[in-house]
């Protein structure tokens, strides 16, 4: 199985597992006390554009149609690789059948597939952007141009150029009334809302360490074949390649960054950072990351991120305050959120905990998002997103670089991987070349230039 493959079918098994650890918990409170609505669309219909049909795409068009309050079509699809896109329409026929209307009339495959599935959309749709982080800011441009409303994987960009084409497009999106979700679900997540409200209403005292970790098994990126396509290679193994993703730090880490920073209630200014590889199946990343971040006030956020076999594995949120401490996440499937008194995080000193399963955050974030189209409710979270880009671009900038980097640094910097992705094809030159064994070479802290 191609590594591609593998992490399509994480990325489905990270949703079906949620779904199984939540047992028959719904977004009721959601639903709750919902009055009259404007429905958007011919019929109350509202049209999906599916652009990008990896896992992620596939897994939010599936909790899309899962929605209530009127009905939801999928009604175009995009993508470079026509095989994704085939396997992503089987799927989703054997999910809800009477809820795909895709014909081949309104598939598409190539560069510019993108355009023709938003094309067919009309106020009151969405598209869902799904692609990887190359191709973020210049296809949320473009749906802001038509007036659609998105929904928009993370991550969001790539380097400082393009998280300010994605904050420009986010601003015009908010001054249209778009409708803008993306995929940090985590913020409508009622069990870490409930343990970071009480954190801000201080009941562990001033925030002053948080600590976040994801550490597993590793991304597999093989050797390019003989006679590959380089583009296409990497496209096919985003997560191993900065350019195409953004890399793993930040597509995988940055809803960790952006929970933590929920948690502060700011963004940090700097960050620095320490890295490397002990294998060579990651692409040109490292395969561990440690990024300690530093508030305005002098606080910190510590990021661990390591992706080897054999190792101890965790995938957790913590927060340290001056009167206490708190499990913001203990597992995925299920965050089981407590609060304590003290740092010694055992039973006798704990004081509150989140005591039944979470509701799906994957399913309330497209009831919330469809909600707000039907009843033309203010819902853009557009900004947001860009701005948590910005703070998980810092922690990989300085870990490869070597450098301590500034939230100005990163807002104002001009290096870029790709110089025109608006007309990037597979004719391309590649930005990256493997070396005679089809290996790449990870970053050199002290001389790689991010920034």
């Amino acid at each position: 199985m191609k590594a591609s493959e593998r992490h399509a079918l994480s990325e489905s098994k990270s949703r079906r597992d949620f779904l199984k650890l939540s047992g028959q918990v719904t977004a009721a409170s959601v639903l709750a006390g919902i009055g009259p609505r404007l429905y958007a669309g011919e019929h109350n219909t509202i049209k999906l554009a599916l652009v990008g049909c990896g896992g992620r795409g596939t897994g939010a068009v599936a909790d899309a149609l899962a929605a209530k309050g009127g009905p939801v079509k999928l009604h175009a699809m995009a993508d470079l690789f026509e095989k994704r896109l085939v396997n992503s329409l089987k799927h989703l026929k054997g999910i809800a059948p009477e809820k795909i209307d895709v014909p081949p009339a309104r598939q598409f495959v190539g560069f510019d597939a993108y355009k023709k599935a938003i094309d067919l959309l009309s106020p009151g749709d969405v598209v869902l952007l799904t692609t990887h982080a190359a191709f973020r800011p210049m296809m949320f441009e473009y749906a802001v141009k038509k007036g659609i409303h998105v929904f928009a994987e993370k991550s969001f960009a790539t380097d400082g150029p393009n998280v300010r084409r994605w904050l420009k497009a986010a601003e015009v999106s908010e001054k249209k009334n778009l409708k803008v979700g993306v995929g940090f679900m985590w913020r409508h997540s009622e069990a870490r809302k409930q343990a970071i409200q009480r954190i801000h209403d201080g009941m562990i005292g001033d925030v002053h360490t948080l600590r976040i970790y994801r550490v597993h098994g590793p991304v597999h990126c093989p050797p390019l074949p003989a006679g590959a396509n380089e583009i296409a290679f990497q496209l096919q193994h985003p997560n191993s390649f900065n350019w195409v993703s953004s890399g793993f730090f930040i597509d995988w880490h940055c809803h960790n960054v952006d929970v933590a920073c929920w948690t502060k209630g700011a963004w940090p200014v700097s960050a620095q950072g320490f890295g490397g590889r002990c294998y060579p199946e990651a692409g040109n990343q490292f395969d561990h990351y440690t990024v300690e971040y530093t508030f305005a006030d002098g606080t910190k956020l510590f990021a661990f991120s390591r992706h080897m076999n054999g190792c101890w594995n965790t995938y957790s949120d913590y927060a340290h305050g001056s009167k206490g401490s708190a499990v913001i996440m203990a597992t995925l499937g299920q965050p089981k959120p407590k609060i304590y008194k003290g740092h010694d995080m055992k039973p006798d000193n704990l004081i509150w905990k989140y005591g039944k399963n979470d509701p799906n955050p994957y399913r309330v974030e497209w009831q919330l998002l469809l909600d707000a189209i039907r009843q033309d409710k203010p819902h853009n979270e557009a900004r947001r997103a860009g701005e948590a880009e910005v703070a998980a671009l810092m922690g990989r900038i300085a870990t490869h670089t070597g450098q301590y980097v500034t939230w100005d640094e990163v807002m104002k910097s001009n290096f870029t991987f790709i110089e025109d992705i608006d007309n990037l094809s597979f004719d391309t030159e590649a930005p990256i070349h493997a070396d005679s064994e089809g290996r790449y070479a990870a970053p050199q802290p002290g001389i790689t230039k991010e920034v």
